[in-house]
């Protein structure tokens, strides 16, 4: 009999907890939820082991108030993994096992009902004569319930903005909803185009290890067809009685990806990410768990979803550092994929045409298996030209120089249409006073403010805090202030003033922040007249814009003076991504690089011998450095509002290190941004040769540095396996 249940609480502790099964009830089992009482309030915990004794004296022992759950919420693959994930990114277990909840489930209620609202046309509705007058999105909308229901997540992807119009035909009696269990039938799968031998031999060289685990690298070149690899490799998985999880780096590729594959799988895909209301994250979740939802697409938190019958799991553009959560528990998804496809012996495919530096490592060892797409799909199969400009010595239009205008008057001139791209928002990065050299500063960063014209607001975009436009100069009273530096903001105003004719596209965070915005503002490229986009990262990730010709990247100097060792390997990664943009159709497609550094050699290895030249260099400097993937590293942050409470805990942490004779330690230091929202902030970095070594010390470290007087004093975190050393 079972006397003790160990059980995680969402609390910032790295322990697990002893209770007393409830009365009556002696066998609860491990991923069951339960309610307990924790100091003077209740809390809801999970149980994630039994045991006969515990260290605390049996009297001493609370009893669990109420069980939840009538089955286990958590399965043991996935509880497992959670908990080995905590480990290994030093978690407090119940924070982990929490957050990979959706929220209605973190709390004390029952589980919502798996059914949805399906969206129909009402008695009235189906009447010709009542459609009259009705215009847009309310026709468009008419039309689509017209030959069939459908889910709301539908409708997000092939009506954009439509909820509107259904609240105005609900209210008119045309439109209604109804709850439904059980999946309406899809349309037929509508047959893709004939694989081409590549990619026959990337589909049989994953597909012959359905049903083991088996991590491979899909290497395709931009335009190259990875996603029919994948739509291929799920129905396989389908067809045998399977799920498929496919994972992207961000919100805005999820419409496009369910629509590709929705129509050619035929089956209802589900969507999961931050942005769905709770209760459709929550019935999307148990419908995984369940084994209803057979394809699931979502971002970076999607990692955990219940896969009871997994087949297959997939990791999109696998080396964007969105998939490393930077807040709370820092996990990395592609990982933690990898980590999940071992424990469910199925193969996981991390698709790229700019590899990280990890995964190429990883196939150089022979962990990893790679297979490649060498060739673009289509008529026009050749990558698109890429050239550079010099810009030393130009004249520039608004951060553009002469020859990037010309091509752009060429280009909207053969009714093309072009893509520039400045990852940087706002107006201008710096709004200063010529006469004294005042400028806009933020006084919780330390760091220029920019300017968004728009707004008429200065913004500091580290922490956001903002303030109206100064009229004259707050330090000498001179009416002029300048304007230093160009956004995507002025790039835009610039451009419509060139080119009144055509659309010209502002494609940054802040113009994408409204619902159904991003696929919006991309409407107007669907037809294939002429058009200009300006744009930040946000459009370098997988975006399909077969009508684009020309992509100009007009500054690419910041990402090489970067003090970051891993600056090289992204700002490649970046220009390789968002010059595959280009001639993805039947049209040539050019690429414009403008520099001041034109024969710098990362550039030169880059244009003249590709991206995997490159990266073979970059390794080669990496492993003379002993820096990652030749070693391993965790970073101690630390921030308060005073800096000698900073300064202090770090030195304490230095002190408590319980073995450092193979470590290489660093700092404690200034982090690269040492003021941010007011707060003081530094680091402290550990480096070892071997994962074992460097945990073995992590491990009592964490526990040391959380009973540490200075700790209670100042914000402090681990992040095991950084991307960025800010």
């Amino acid at each position: 009999m079972v006397d003790v249940l160990r059980i995680a609480l969402p609390v910032p502790l790295p322990q697990l907890f002893d209770y007393l099964p409830p009365e009556g009830c002696p066998a609860v089992s491990p991923g069951t939820r339960v309610k307990v009482p924790f100091g003077r309030r209740t809390q809801v915990g999970m149980v994630v082991a039994t045991a006969n004794t515990s260290t605390v004296s049996t009297p001493q022992l609370k009893r669990v108030k109420r069980v939840l759950d009538a089955t286990p919420l958590l399965d043991p693959e996935l509880l497992s993994n959670l908990l080995r994930s905590a480990d290994y990114w030093l978690g407090a277990p119940g924070e982990v096992l929490f957050h990979a909840l959706p929220n209605v489930l973190r709390k004390d209620r029952p589980w919502p009902q798996t059914s949805e609202s399906w969206w129909c046309l009402s008695g009235q509705g189906r009447q010709p004569k009542a459609w009259s007058g009705r215009r847009g999105r309310s026709r468009a909308l008419l039309e689509l319930l017209s030959e069939r229901e459908r889910r709301a997540d539908e409708l997000d992807l092939c009506l954009p903005g439509w909820r509107e119009a259904a609240r105005r035909l609900r209210k008119a009696g045309l439109v209604e909803t109804r709850m439904v269990d059980a999946d309406v039938a899809m349309p037929v799968a509508v047959p893709g185009p004939e694989l081409t031998a590549a990619q026959r031999t990337a589909v049989e060289a994953v597909g012959k290890h359905l049903g083991r685990f088996a991590p491979f690298l899909l290497r395709g070149v931009t335009g190259s067809g990875k996603t029919e690899v994948y739509t291929a490799l799920i129905a396989r998985t389908l067809a045998a009685g399977r799920q498929a999880l496919v994972l992207i780096p961000e919100i805005g590729l999820a419409p496009q990806t369910v629509q590709r594959l929705q129509a050619r799988l035929g089956v209802v895909v589900d969507v999961l990410h931050s942005n769905l209301a709770d209760g459709a994250r929550a019935r999307t979740w148990l419908r995984a768990r369940d084994g209803q939802a057979r394809v699931i697409v979502g971002t970076r938190s999607a990692v955990f979803t219940p896969m009871p019958q997994a087949g297959l799991i997939v990791v999109d553009e696998e080396h964007d550092t969105s998939y490393k959560q930077q807040e709370g528990f820092r996990y990395h998804a592609r990982d933690l994929a990898v980590m999940r496809a071992r424990h469910l012996q199925v193969p996981v495919v991390l698709g790229t045409a700019t590899p990280s530096l990890e995964t190429l490592a990883n196939v150089a060892s022979g962990r990893y298996q790679r297979v490649d797409l060498r060739e673009r799909i289509g008529a026009q199969r050749q990558p698109p030209r890429a050239e550079i400009l010099d810009m030393r010595g130009q004249v520039l239009h608004h951060g553009l120089s002469s020859a990037l205008l010309h091509a752009l008057d060429a280009c909207i001139g053969r009714g093309e249409q072009a893509l520039v791209f400045r990852n940087r928002r706002g107006y201008a990065p710096v709004l200063t006073c010529h006469l004294c050299g005042w400028f806009a500063q933020c006084p919780r960063c330390e760091k220029p403010m920019a300017l968004h014209q728009g707004r008429s607001r200065v913004v500091c975009h580290h922490c956001a805090l903002e303030s109206p436009v100064p009229r004259d100069c707050p330090q000498c009273g001179h009416a002029e202030l300048f304007r230093q530096g160009h956004g995507t903001e002025r790039l835009d105003e610039a451009l419509t003033t060139r080119y009144p004719d055509i659309p010209v596209l502002r494609i940054d965070r802040e113009t994408t922040r409204r619902r159904d915005a991003f696929e919006d503002l991309l409407g107007p490229l669907a037809d294939g007249r002429p058009a200009i986009l300006v744009g930040t990262q946000m459009l370098a990730k997988g975006h399909d814009l077969p009508h684009l010709t020309l992509v100009a990247i007009t500054s690419i100097d910041e990402g090489l003076h970067s003090l970051d060792f891993r600056a090289g390997e992204r700002l490649a990664q970046l220009i390789v991504q968002v010059a595959g943009r280009a001639g993805r159709a039947d049209r040539p497609g050019r690429v414009l690089l403008q520099t001041h550094h034109p024969g710098h050699p990362l550039l030169q290895t880059l244009l003249h011998r590709g991206y995997h030249a490159t990266c073979e260099e970059l390794l080669v400097e990496r492993r003379a450095l002993t820096l990652p993937p030749f070693a391993y590293q965790a970073l101690l942050r630390a921030e308060s509002t005073r800096r000698a409470q900073v300064d202090a805990f770090l030195e304490s942490a230095r002190l408590a290190l319980p073995d450092t004779s193979q470590l290489r330690v660093s700092g404690p230091m200034p982090a690269p941004m040492p003021l941010r929202a007011g707060r003081h902030r530094g680091q402290l970095l550990l480096e070892a040769d071997a994962r074992p070594t460097l945990h073995a010390a992590l491990r009592p470290w964490r526990v040391a540095l959380g009973n540490m007087p200075d700790a209670r004093r100042v914000r402090w975190s681990i992040d095991v396996d950084p991307v960025d050393l800010y």
